[in-house]
């Protein structure tokens, strides 16, 4: 296992460091590593990370974990420039970290930090039961990290050394932070095959949250330390001889235990302490495939084989690519134990997985294993890793739809999914409606950026915003960059529908009074004229005058019309007939007209009367008396023109009489509207009788027609109209 260091690191960059920290690099390699070194030795010394650690000390040590790991010293580097402070609005172009490292570094190094918030929202989202599912923001992590396999192993290094801090200062560890690590950061690192990182992080995770259970495991495996460790000494002896006797060149040696496996199998398998048998293990490195299984021939030779206790991952490698011959066999005395051969090339990987691909390069024909001779080699293995990660599909289906989708952060750390080639325009649509209408600016990753700046996985952005304002017609020019989204496109281009349609209104209103004001009609109620006209409302007419689809003419000849004959006999001519049970097929509207029996009266069109309705009559000539609503704007117009002919009534006995009703409704068009609104009628039980459509520009203007027998009936229908998503109704 790699070292733990207990005390605290004193000096993070003398020479005893650089010589660990630069173990494999070549020179050119050794000299970017000073560079770093020097670039950040003073911004933080004497500053402290979240935990506590030293940050100079902390990344130090980072470095040292990669440099195990032998990685590049790119990666290195960018683990001590990570944790630097970001500049303040600083002009990309003019960045002094990108002119010193170069773009590559750069893009690790913004990984990494992007990584590092990212980590710290799903903290607090932890610790919150409000912030947010912990699933999801593993998912939304793996896809800001899927850039680049590199800043995962910057991650994996990071919170190993912080759970070393925690264990060598002897500071208590947050129970969230031990939590999040075996939640994501040990599984990730298993999907990647990194075990060495693995078991130790499992191990200190486990070491804060169950330290009672890990000290009791402790302290068996001491007291039996010593007569295990003979054991184990005696069956390496016998092993090493026997295979000197074929010829065969091993390294043999003892296999560490992890205390948090020995809990696990403990727990999965009900077994005690005492009948683990992997507890006495030994590991066999020889040199090639064939020498495996000559080896493993031997074991089983010289000692019992235990019955399904053998495994075959050479023949049958694991999906993260674990390659090896495991068995358990038992000496003359009974006693079990563990062994595993494999050459050194499957010891490698099965110690650091991955990330063995920049430690050794082997030709396929030489040992089948695959050579990750280009960055997108190491992609392509990288996204296989994740794609068998079969606890979180999401992860597997956010990676497949990786190519085509960004994920960007706000400053909260909230994760957000747009299109490739998304800008903060976008971004800010995304977020708000509103927002994206007052979008002036836009600051990514602290930098001030043009609006039309395509945005990369892992920045965070910032909207500067106008307290008032509109979008700009050249968002929709494609031309210019400034949109990506259909969604955004869809949001700009209704807000200047909706500013169109305004003028439009505006400029046929004007027309209209002015046509009306030629005609000596000022006091014309206009929704009443629209309605008269054809229109559902007033503004249906103005949008159809102002786009010349409605003559001024018409509106003329509407009151040449109405002035040919008596205002009342207009008013008849539109009494509603109804079908049976109806007021007009049996005469009895249900209202008695006082001091006068047995009147005929007829319920008026224009306003629709119904129990209990305040109603006023009007005398008609030779039609009997026409019953009005008292708001209704025509029995205003006939009590001022000749009030002689008012007549008081009132509702009487109504029965079963069904009396029509009109019901405006006005929504936005879209398929199966007029469906939802007759569901609706019909689960009410409530007749339509007629109904009149009208749609312009998306919006849809409607006229039901029902049949009720009182205004409870009217109420109950009109809250089951404006119940549905985007429709507003009511009784005309």
């Amino acid at each position: 296992m790699m070292r733990v260091p207990i005390e605290p690191v004193q000096a993070p960059f003398d020479a005893a460091w650089l010589q660990a920290a630069s173990v494999g690099l070549d020179e050119a390699g050794r000299l970017q590593l000073i560079q770093a070194v020097d670039w950040v030795r003073k911004p933080l010394a004497g500053v402290l990370a979240s935990t506590g650690e030293a940050l100079d000390a902390h990344c130090a040590a980072v470095a040292v974990i990669l440099a195990e790991l032998g990685s590049d010293a790119q990666t290195r580097a960018s683990a001590l420039l990570a944790v630097q402070p970001v500049p303040e609005r600083e002009a990309v172009r003019d960045d002094p970290l990108r002119q010193a490292f170069g773009p590559d570094v750069m893009t690790l190094v913004q990984g990494a930090r992007a990584l590092l918030r990212l980590g710290q929202a799903a903290g607090r989202a932890h610790d919150d039961p409000s912030g947010g599912d912990q699933k999801e923001m593993q998912r939304k992590m793996l896809l800001a990290m899927a850039a680049d396999l590199r800043i995962v192993l910057m991650r994996l290094a990071s919170r190993l050394q912080s759970l070393r801090w925690y264990a060598g200062a002897r500071v208590p560890c947050p129970q969230g932070f031990a939590q999040e690590t075996m939640a994501l950061y040990t599984p990730l690192a298993n999907r990647l095959g990194i075990w060495q990182i693995k078991w130790e992080m499992e191990d200190l995770s486990f070491r804060f949250l169950q330290p009672e259970i890990y000290r009791s495991i402790a302290r068996q495996l001491e007291e039996k330390r010593t007569e295990r460790e003979a054991f184990i000494e005696s069956v390496m002896q016998r092993l090493r001889e026997a295979l000197s006797d074929v010829h065969i060149q091993a390294v043999i040696s003892g296999r560490p235990k992890h205390i948090y496996s020995i809990w696990n199998k403990m727990r999965m398998k009900h077994l005690e302490f005492h009948q683990l048998y992997d507890l006495r293990a030994l590991r066999v490195i020889v040199d090639d495939e064939r020498q495996c299984y000559a080896a493993l021939a031997l074991v089983h030779a010289i000692w019992t084989p235990v019955p399904d206790e053998f495994d075959d991952y050479i023949s049958r490698p694991k999906p993260n690519g674990y390659r090896s011959l495991h068995t358990v066999v038992a000496d003359e005395q009974g006693r079990a134990f563990e062994v595993q051969v494999r050459t050194h090339e499957m010891h490698q990987f099965a110690e650091y997985g991955m990330a063995a691909h920049w430690r050794y390069k082997e030709a396929g024909a030489r040992g089948g294993q695959v050579e990750a001779s280009s960055a997108y080699d190491q992609k392509i293995a990288w996204m296989r890793q994740l794609l068998s990660w079969k606890e979180d599909g999401q992860a597997a289906l956010a990676v497949r739809r990786e190519p085509d989708r960004i994920y960007v952060m706000t400053p909260q750390a909230r994760v957000i999914e747009l299109p490739a080639g998304a800008t903060p325009v976008d971004f800010a649509y995304y977020l708000h409606t509103d927002l994206g209408h007052r979008c002036r600016g836009a600051r990514v990753d602290n930098q001030i950026v043009p609006l039309s700046t395509p945005l990369r996985t892992g920045q965070t952005v910032e909207i500067i915003a106008a307290k008032s304002g509109s979008p700009s017609r050249d968002w929709l020019n494609p031309q210019l960059g400034f949109l990506a989204s259909g969604r955004s496109r869809a949001k700009v281009r209704a807000w200047f529908n909706a500013v169109e349609l305004q003028q439009r209104i505006a400029q046929g209103q004007a027309m209209v009074e002015k046509e009306l004001q030629r005609l000596g009609k000022t006091a014309t109620n206009l929704e009443q004229l629209a309605q008269h006209l054809g229109f559902a409302r007033a503004d249906d007419l103005y949008i159809a005058v102002a786009k010349e689809e409605f003559s001024l003419r018409q509106i003329d000849h509407f009151f040449r019309e109405a002035s040919a004959a008596p205002v009342v006999e207009r008013d008849e001519a539109r009494i509603y007939a109804s079908n049976a049970g109806s007021v007009a097929r049996t005469g009895k509207s249900g209202v008695l007209v006082v001091g006068v029996d047995a009147l005929l009266t007829q319920l008026a069109r224009c306003c629709r009367p119904a129990p209990p309705d305040l109603i006023g009559g009007f005398i008609t000539r030779g039609r009997g008396v026409s019953i009005h609503r008292r708001d209704c704007p025509a029995w205003a117009a006939l009590v001022q023109r000749e009030p002689e002919r008012i007549i008081d009534v009132e509702w009487g006995a109504t029965g079963e009489t069904m009396y029509p009703v009109d019901l405006s409704i006005h929504a936005q068009d879209r398929p199966n509207l007029l469906r939802d609104l007759s569901e609706v009628f019909a689960r009410l039980r409530l007749r339509v009788v007629r109904v009149t459509t009208h749609s312009r520009r998306s919006l849809a203007h409607m006229v039901f027609t029902i049949e009720v027998k009182n205004g409870e009936q009217i109420a109950i229908a009109l809250a089951a109209v404006n119940a549905l998503p985007g429709v507003d109704a009511s009784r005309r």
